[in-house]
């Protein structure tokens, strides 16, 4: 039996790392050949559903930033009582998908999902004190994994180059998209037809770039005066925007694929990715999409997207207006690229690695 260790998940706080893990869960217990039970914290107990799971309610799950580090620092320190609420038989191996490993296990090999080494690319954009953690925790984990699972190339080259790990312990696995939620909408209207606003699904991190993508906005808009950005994720709500712009804050996964078939286009301007999920969604829905050339982005999205510098205003805006006087083009090249991405593929290759790790 392998283990599922979700024990650090936060619902609503990480998002493509949170989708990720409920749905690999969900496609390991729909294909998977091995028996798995998930271990779950208190605060997202459906969170592998419908895979076994065990709540463990000695890890002190927190969705307060301070109370998540110091839930780590103590299932670490003092790791006994998980161990008891998680050896149950047969367990052979334990998945971390979240990157942090919690409990540590020295008598069962583990392995480690890495979703990125953000803190070690771009420092700046991480407070000190979130950068110690990542330190203390990513790399002890990511160290003594028997092996690593990498959600991209970019990924496992940065692990490679930063941490100094053997590429050979490190498998590549992209992330799967659920086509049965997202995907074409029979009745939406053509691309050539919808309505002249464009989407950026994305919190307002800093790495997300969003000052650059409104200067691109009011650089278009001279040309196409009636076009507005839409803005939904998180950390909007003080943040001033330049005209044009309209903020709808955290949306339903509904409410998302509304505005993918809705939407002349998906624009991502991100300076850093380890995946990127939103435009491949957005592609499986029919919208096309222009995006940055930075980090994953160019591996997951292929030919399929218009590709543009997102340190530059007037770069993101040429590319974004090309993608808007060639949507049908856009819309089939990305239909085609998403169909490439499953989460029961995801599932198979997380048993590859899986299987190795039991074979020694």
């Amino acid at each position: 039996m392998v283990g599922i260790s979700l024990l650090t998940l936060v619902p609503g706080v990480v998002g493509g790392t949170e989708t990720y893990a409920r749905a690999i869960c969900r496609a390991l217990h729909e294909h998977g050949e091995f028996e798995y039970r998930a271990f779950a914290p208190t605060i997202a107990t459906d969170a592998a559903t419908p895979m076994p799971t065990s709540t463990v309610e000695g890890y002190a799950a927190s969705e307060q930033t301070a109370g998540r580090v110091a839930a780590v620092l103590r299932a670490r320190l003092a790791p006994g009582r998980l161990h008891r609420a998680m050896q149950g038989p047969g367990l052979q191996a334990v998945h971390f998908p979240l990157t942090t490993e919690v409990p540590r296990f020295d008598n069962l090999p583990t392995v480690v999902t890495v979703h990125d080494l953000q803190h070690l690319v771009m420092p700046e954009f991480f407070s000190r004190a979130e950068r110690a953690y990542r330190r203390l925790v990513y790399a002890p984990s990511i160290g003594r994994a028997a092996a690593i699972i990498a959600i991209s190339e970019y990924v496992k080259e940065t692990i490679v180059e930063l941490l100094g790990i053997p590429g050979e312990r490190i498998q590549v696995s992209h992330f799967g998209i659920d086509h049965e939620t997202f995907c074409p909408d029979a009745d939406s209207r053509d691309p050539q037809v919808r309505p002249p606003f464009v989407l950026y699904p994305a919190n307002r991190w800093p790495h997300k770039n969003h000052a650059r993508l409104e200067e691109a906005l009011s650089e278009l808009r001279a040309s196409r005066p009636e076009l507005r950005l839409v803005l939904t994720g998180s950390g909007h709500e003080s943040a001033r925007v330049a005209e044009g712009v309209e903020i709808l804050g955290r949306v339903s996964q509904d409410e998302l694929v509304r505005l993918y078939h809705s939407a002349e286009a998906v624009v991502f301007p991100s300076l850093y990715e380890g995946f990127g999920q939103p435009p491949l969604e957005a592609m499986a829905c029919g919208c096309p999409v222009a995006c940055s050339n930075a980090a994953a982005l160019p591996e997951v999205c292929g030919d399929a997207a218009r590709y543009f510098d997102p340190s530059d205003p007037s770069a993101i805006a040429t590319a974004l207006d090309d993608v808007l006087e060639h949507r049908t083009e856009y819309r089939d090249r990305g239909l085609r690229r998403a169909r490439a991405f499953t989460w029961t593929e995801a599932a198979r290759s997380h048993e590859r690695v899986y299987r190795s790790v039991l074979d020694g």
